[in-house]
């Protein structure tokens, strides 16, 4: 073979191949187009499936080419949770049973009506509250015998040292919702320490003598079942009911989150709430988060602790990397509880048209993160260019100043 027809084959046959590389990239691109529309005719799932779900799920049925390898299911809804009815309300829970893979907080949704009461009670794990709709009224004792009635509403917190003793009832004209955050995922609700279950087994004489009473007062107890979540009376307002022979607790044990300035940034903003501010929540620590259309939390992980979420409004998808090559891409919207083990990195991305709107837990007595683009900003640019061959506009374009949310 001539050199000048060498030459031309060697040409030729460059050529080929990156034309066939071409092609292969463009019926790739035109696969990934198509996946979804050929899904939804059946062509690549001829058998029973759930149209609902799967469209509220688009990147677990198409999940981007940057997912890889396995990781545990990280979404929850409590859509998909029992509820426990009461004549006052109803509650629902997702604990390490419902999402195996939160073993440090455990979530519980709660509803009551007006007048309806979550019975006096107290539990081995401390109680984090954040209040999703109307007004509240809770009461509780502290461990030197003081007193603490307040009322809460909308965006407000109230935080219980594990042990304490305490009540919640819905108030004003339709009562209340929030969420209770336990610093232990395996909390269940059937484990708390119910008044009207104690009672009901202790001796009556022996209830006789400690209250120094009748033991007759004591033979029509009412069945616990009964008073979990039970209809109540809305005893007035908040001053008459101070406790006159007795002295209200120093110890502040509620918070008024949306009263406190936001952490502003270009794609929404961030208030964070942990015991340098609440002090008396030293097990548990939040960030409540708004995204605004389009906008990401930006690229991040956190150095102190598992973080548990829940989504109050608007829709979303957050991507994690677990190292070693592995990371999904989950889809979540309002009632959704996501959870993102220890150190994996993450972002979370609005993907709606209204504002996204989720907090952020962690069972620790501080808020940290960890910001990708500050990372690297404060990092040597020739090293930083030895990692990943990116050019001066990347190292230029990266920021010394932590943008939680941007867009």
């Amino acid at each position: 073979m001539s050199r000048i027809s060498r030459r031309n084959f060697i040409t030729f046959a460059l050529g080929s191949t990156l034309a066939f590389i071409s092609s292969k990239a463009q019926a790739y691109d035109m696969g990934i187009k198509r996946y979804l529309s050929r899904y939804n005719n059946h062509k690549l799932d001829p058998g029973p499936k759930d149209p609902v779900r799967e469209k509220e799920n688009p990147d677990i049925i198409n999940p981007p080419v940057t997912d890889s390898g396995t990781l545990p299911n990280l979404r929850y809804s409590f859509s998909d949770a029992h509820v426990r009815k009461g004549t006052g309300g109803w509650t629902r829970q997702i604990t390490q049973r419902e999402l195996s893979v939160a073993n440090t907080i455990a979530g519980v949704n709660m509803r009551l009506n007006a007048g309806g009461i979550r019975e006096l009670h107290w539990h081995k794990e401390s109680e984090w509250a954040y209040m999703i709709y109307g007004d509240a009224r809770i009461t509780a004792l502290d461990i030197k015998g003081n007193w603490i009635i307040e009322d809460v509403k909308a965006g407000d917190l109230w935080y219980f040292p594990s042990g304490i003793p305490h009540s919640i009832q819905g108030i004003g004209e339709d009562g209340c919702e929030f969420l209770l955050a336990f610093d232990n995922g395996r909390f269940d609700e059937e484990s708390t320490f119910l008044l009207s279950d104690w009672f009901k087994h202790i001796p009556n004489e022996i209830l006789a003598k400690n209250f120094n009473v009748s033991s007759s007062i004591f033979n029509k107890l009412p069945s616990p079942t009964d008073k979990y979540i039970f209809s109540g009376k809305i005893n007035g307002n908040l001053c008459s009911n101070i406790i006159d022979k007795s002295t209200k607790s120093l110890n502040i044990f509620t918070h008024k989150m949306l009263e406190q300035k936001p952490i502003t940034a270009s794609g929404g903003t961030v208030r964070i709430v942990d015991s340098t501010i609440f002090t008396i929540a030293k097990n548990i620590a939040a960030a409540l988060v708004e995204i605004e259309p389009g906008g990401i939390r930006e690229l991040h992980w956190h150095p102190n602790n598992d973080e548990w979420q829940y989504y109050i409004k608007g829709e979303g998808r957050m991507g994690v990397f677990a190292s070693a090559g592995q990371a999904r891409t989950f889809n979540y919207r309002e009632g959704d509880v996501g959870y993102v083990p220890f150190a994996m990195g993450h972002y979370i991305e609005n993907t709606g048209k209204t504002t996204m709107k989720f907090l952020e837990l962690f069972k620790s007595n501080y808020y940290a993160d960890i910001s990708l683009n500050q990372w690297l900003a404060n990092t040597p640019k020739e090293l930083l260019k030895q990692h990943l061959n990116l050019n001066k506009k990347f190292t230029d374009s990266l920021s010394c100043k932590k943008n939680p949310v941007i867009k």
